[in-house]
């Protein structure tokens, strides 16, 4: 293991970052992995294949390998190796190292042996274990691995790719935010940037960045109202038709508040074992995250608050969710490769990859 320099090749200048992360070579990554053998393979993203290793030490690792077809792309993994190696904290993925070397770029993860939330709280059997209280203690974790993005980190970083699947559980299911490839990092006195190149996940993207190419804090703050709303239900915010209607799950939250009875959206498997001014009080703190107007939604900071404490709350508007724009916008698509199966894609602009 060695530290180096990795040229950044920025457009702008030619200049290398100086890695605080370790560099593996490829030996010892073959090692770990049994030559990435199909036995230690724990999935496939949009950047390529992941894999379980163990290195000599006993340390368990996931490596994320680069494929070369893979739609992230070498400018992703550069960004996540120069992030990674400036973030630590309880509630974000560890990155262990990367190894670089032929044609292989690789990113070295710690082990998270529950994997993402997403296989656990969109399954009908695994979710059943997933209890309120366990569901409310990833949420606070979740809110407080962003705030320290957006606030407490060195760089002010907004994720830009907040979503279930991006959220890894390790033995005692804390959660960590896991991704950085798309993050973008702000200055101090930048509140927002824009792009013309949409990327993310259809289903977890506010309105401003999905439609105008806009993003700031509050595009991740967009994200984590979804995110709450799917832990809450055990739903994706995909378009389902009920009592007739066509609705996403940002529609339906709302329509239950609107109708003064939002328990009805707490996941069935759930039963009696939750405190309905508990679940309440976070169904208002995601809808107030998921404004159509990024002013109207709350800091991280303000999020941390409300679900820590009995504030009373600010009454939500209408949020904004897409879905009246789907026609119009719904050839809009990410950029990535799916990581997902096929029935999650292409629905409408707001259908989760």
């Amino acid at each position: 293991k060695t530290k180096t320099k990795m040229a950044t090749e920025d457009e702008n200048d030619g200049k290398q970052e100086d890695l605080e992360l370790p560099s593996f070579d490829l030996t010892t990554v073959i090692r770990a992995t049994n030559n990435f053998s199909i036995e230690n393979k724990l999935g496939e993203g949009g950047f390529g294949p992941v894999y379980k290793g163990t290195l000599v030490d006993g340390q368990e690792i996931a490596i994320k390998r680069l494929s070369r077809s893979s739609g992230q792309g070498l400018k992703e993994f550069r960004n996540e190796v120069i992030l990674c190696a400036k973030l630590q904290h309880r509630n974000l993925v560890k990155v262990i190292g990367y190894c670089i070397e032929q044609e292989e770029k690789m990113l070295l993860y710690e082990y998270m042996p529950n994997k993402s939330l997403d296989l656990i709280i969109f399954d009908s059997y695994k979710s059943k274990n997933l209890e309120w209280q366990m569901r409310f203690n990833i949420l606070n974790a979740i809110a407080r691995g962003l705030l320290y993005l957006h606030q407490d980190s060195r760089l002010r970083i907004i994720h830009r790719d907040l979503k279930a699947s991006n959220i890894l559980l390790d033995n005692d299911m804390n959660p960590k935010i896991s991704d950085f490839g798309l993050a973008r990092i702000c200055g101090s006195d930048q509140v927002e940037g824009s792009t013309s190149i949409i990327v993310g996940t259809h289903g977890y993207m506010a309105p401003e960045y999905a439609i105008d190419g806009l993003f700031s804090t509050k595009s991740d703050v967009f994200s984590f109202g979804v995110l709450l709303l799917e832990i809450l239900s055990g739903k994706k915010n995909r378009v389902f038709t009920f009592q007739d209607n066509n609705h996403n799950l940002i529609d339906h939250a709302w329509n239950l508040w609107k109708e003064g009875t939002p328990e009805q959206l707490i996941d069935a498997c759930l039963e009696n074992s939750y405190n309905v001014l508990q679940v309440v009080r976070c169904i208002q703190i995601g809808l107030l995250c998921l404004q159509q107007h990024p002013n109207d939604r709350p800091n991280m900071t303000s999020v941390v608050v409300m679900l820590t404490s009995e504030n009373s709350l600010p009454e939500p508007k209408e949020p904004g969710f897409l879905i009246r724009r789907a026609s119009k916008d719904g050839e809009n698509s990410s950029n990535r490769q799916t990581s997902s199966s096929v029935n999650e894609v292409s629905i409408s602009l707001l259908n989760a990859r």
